[in-house]
C-alpha cells in the first residue's frame, strides 16, 4: 500500500509543479486585469445606479415604462393604427402624411390612455424638458394652500374633493392633498436638479412607471387647476381683469362656480372623464407652458393646430401633442432617432 501510495504521489508531483508555473505566469495579469473591471464599474456607478432602479422598477411593476412608451416611428404607428379603407381611416392616415411631411415629426411617444392622459402627456414634458417651476409657484408654499383654503378661508367644500377612482376623501383630504403636493414638488425639485438630459430621461422613465408616484402627482395638479378657478373666481367677482378662458368656463350652466367646476369637471379626470378643450388653457396657464396641438381629425381646417392657451408671455417654453380625438392624447418628436 506504501508503494502505491508513492506511486501515485510521483504522478502529482509534476502535475503540481505545472499547475503552480502556469498560476505564476497568469496571476500578474490577473489581477491586473481584475483591477481593471473593479475601476471600470466604480466609475460607472452611478449609470448602474439608474440601470438598476429601472430594472427594479420593471421588476415590480411588470413592465418598464407603464405609461409613457419608447419612440415609434410616426408613419409606421400611422400604419399600423389605421389599416383599412374607411372615410376615417383615410383621413387619419392622411392626417399623419401631413404631420410628417409639412411640421417634420419623425416619431411619437405612445401615451397610456387612461382619463389622466393629457395631464400626463403635457407634465412628462415639462420634466423631461427640465422646466422650472411656474411662477406663481414660486411666490407661494404650494403645499400649506390646502389647509389655509380649508382652515383659514372656510373653504369646507373642498372635502368634496375627489382623486381619481377613490370619490370620496372627507375630512382627510388636506392630509391627502398636502402629501399630493409634496410629492409633486420633490420630484419636479429633483428634476430640475439633474446634471444633464440623459439623467432627466433616466429619472423620468423611472418616475412614469411608479403608478402610485404619478398617481400623486396628477392629483396634485388638479388640485392646482381648481385653485387657480377659485383665484379667478374672486377677482373676476371683484372687477379685476382675468385671462379670457377663464370667462368661457365660468359661462357652462356645469362650471358657474369654483364648487360646480371642482363637482362636475375636475372630480372625473382620472375616473370617468378627461380635460376638456377650456380645462387645457387651464393646464397650460397653470404650468406656464405654450401647449402646441395637433388635432389629426381637423386635417384640412383652420384649428388643426391649436394652441392652449392662445395668449401667453414669450418666455413660457413650448410642449406638443398629438391627439385624434380631443380625448387621447400622444406626444410627437420632431428630432431625428
Amino acid at each position: 500500500m506504501a508503494g502505491e501510495r508513492k506511486e501515485g504521489q510521483s504522478w502529482l508531483a509534476p502535475i503540481n509543479l505545472a499547475v503552480t508555473l502556469l498560476w505564476s505566469k497568469i496571476n500578474p495579469p490577473m489581477m491586473l486585469a481584475m483591477s481593471y473591471v473593479l475601476s471600470t464599474l466604480w466609475c460607472c456607478k452611478e449609470r448602474l445606479l439608474k440601470w438598476w432602479i429601472i430594472c427594479c422598477q420593471g421588476k415590480v411593476k411588470g413592465k418598464r415604462n407603464l405609461s409613457i412608451s419608447s419612440e415609434v416611428g410616426l408613419l409606421s404607428y400611422s400604419t399600423r393604427e389605421w389599416k383599412g379603407e374607411t372615410i376615417q381611416a383615410k383621413q387619419m392616415r392622411k392626417a399623419y402624411e401631413a404631420l410628417f411631411q409639412r411640421h417634420h415629426v419623425k416619431f411619437i411617444l405612445q401615451v397610456r390612455g387612461d382619463n389622466y392622459c393629457a395631464i400626463r402627456a403635457v407634465l412628462y414634458q415639462v420634466f423631461r424638458k427640465g422646466l422650472s417651476f411656474p411662477s406663481w409657484i414660486k411666490e407661494k408654499d404650494l403645499v400649506k394652500i390646502p389647509e389655509r383654503l380649508l382652515f383659514s378661508q372656510g373653504c369646507n367644500w373642498i372635502q368634496q374633493f375627489s382623486f381619481g377612482p377613490e370619490r370620496y376623501a372627507g375630512p382627510n383630504v388636506s392630509v391627502k392633498l398636502r402629501r399630493c403636493l409634496e410629492a409633486l414638488k420633490t420630484q419636479w425639485t429633483e428634476i430640475i436638479g439633474a446634471k444633464d438630459r440623459e439623467e432627466r430621461e433616466t429619472m423620468c422613465n423611472v418616475l412614469f412607471s411608479d403608478e402610485d408616484k404619478e398617481y400623486k402627482l396628477y392629483e396634485a395638479v388638479k388640485f392646482i387647476l381648481l385653485y387657480l378657478v377659485m383665484e379667478a373666481h374672486d377677482k373676476m367677482m371683484n372687477g379685476q381683469t382675468v385671462p379670457t378662458f377663464f370667462s368661457v368656463l365660468f359661462a357652462r350652466d356645469s362650471s358657474l362656480d369654483p364648487l360646480s367646476f371642482m363637482i362636475n369637471h375636475l372630480n372625473p379626470v382620472g375616473d370617468t372623464g378627461g380635460l376638456e378643450q377650456v380645462e387645457m388653457f387651464l393646464l397650460g396657464y397653470a404650468l406656464e407652458v405654450n401647449m402646441r396641438v395637433f388635432r389629426l381629425y381637423k386635417i384640412d381646417k383652420v384649428d388643426f393646430l391649436t394652441y392652449y392657451p392662445e395668449e401667453h408671455p414669450r418666455e413660457w417654453h413650448q410642449v406638443s401633442l398629438v391627439t385624434e380625438d380631443d380625448r387621447h392624447y400622444n406626444i410627437p418628436m420632431f428630432h431625428d432617432k
